[in-house]
């Protein structure tokens, strides 16, 4: 016989069941609800006639928060366990900014804690229309980690080159006082960003300002290109799992119908 907490677990916590989807999906909406109140409030004409029609809806996003927080607690097989995980810690951001409110109603700075409530948000990738989605992304980083940290440190190595011979090149008298000034001019001149604030004036600088500006042309998409082929990959590779019956291998061509070690037919006739 089941409890009511065993319930509330199957209810709270598996996603895999229609019940626990459509608590999700519920939770979802209040969750951008609550985002949108507090995006609408940072309007100050707005927060100036309806602060406290503010105040009260974001005092009963802040209930039906700690309640969910407290269902979390009582029915998790070990609840200091979940209290102090990455999703119990942020359920319990998403509660204490209402009740930081009562002290300090208009504090601003509390909006920041309010907009961490976002980050529950990343419990719809437990539901499983999105889990195999995330699953590709997270193989597609894995697969490119290697080749990003060389970029990187490739790109670092550039801007500093650049950065110090601006700095050399241009000199204090022109706004690059310092070599890390000149590595900032480099990566916001590298990454095609251009603020403008920090410009050559000398013929030299300007030669070597459009050699930094055709090399961020040439490998600004290299990063992109890296995950986009590993992120093909992952997806290709999801295809051609099909597991032998016999020995057991996984890795099969999309269209065999035999497995390549063996012999055995990977996919059985229909009766």
């Amino acid at each position: 016989m089941t409890t009511l907490r065993d319930r509330l677990y199957v209810v709270v916590f598996q996603s895999d069941t229609p019940a626990g989807r459509r608590f999700d999906k519920t939770l979802l909406l209040i969750i951008l609800a609550s985002l949108l109140v507090v995006i609408i409030d940072s309007v100050e004409t707005v927060h100036s006639q309806y602060a406290d029609l503010f105040a009260w809806i974001e005092w009963g996003f802040t209930f039906i928060f700690a309640v969910e927080y407290l269902l979390r607690l009582y029915c998790s097989p070990k609840p200091l366990r979940y209290a102090f995980s990455f999703y119990g810690l942020i359920d319990l951001l998403a509660i204490v900014p209402g009740i930081l409110a009562i002290y300090y109603s208009d504090a601003q700075y509390l909006m920041i804690v309010r907009v961490v409530r976002m980050l529950r948000i990343f419990r719809v990738l437990k539901l499983s229309p999105y889990l195999k989605q995330a699953n590709y992304l997270l193989a597609a980083l894995r697969g490119s980690k290697q080749k990003i940290i060389v970029f990187l440190v490739s790109v670092s190595t550039l801007v500093t080159v650049f950065g110090t011979l601006m700095y050399v090149v241009e000199g204090p008298q022109n706004g690059f006082a310092n070599i890390p000034t000149g590595i900032y001019w480099a990566i916001v001149t590298l990454t095609t960003v251009g603020y403008g604030d920090i410009v050559p004036t000398t013929p030299i600088g300007q030669i070597l300002s459009a050699m930094v500006m055709i090399t961020g042309y040439s490998i600004i998409a290299v990063p992109t290109g890296i995950f986009t082929a590993e992120l093909a990959n992952a997806m290709r590779g999801e295809g051609l799992q099909h597991e032998c019956g016999v020995c057991h291998k996984r890795s099969h061509e999309q269209t065999a119908s035999f497995c390549s070690q063996c012999g055995n037919a990977l996919f059985k006739k229909a009766l």
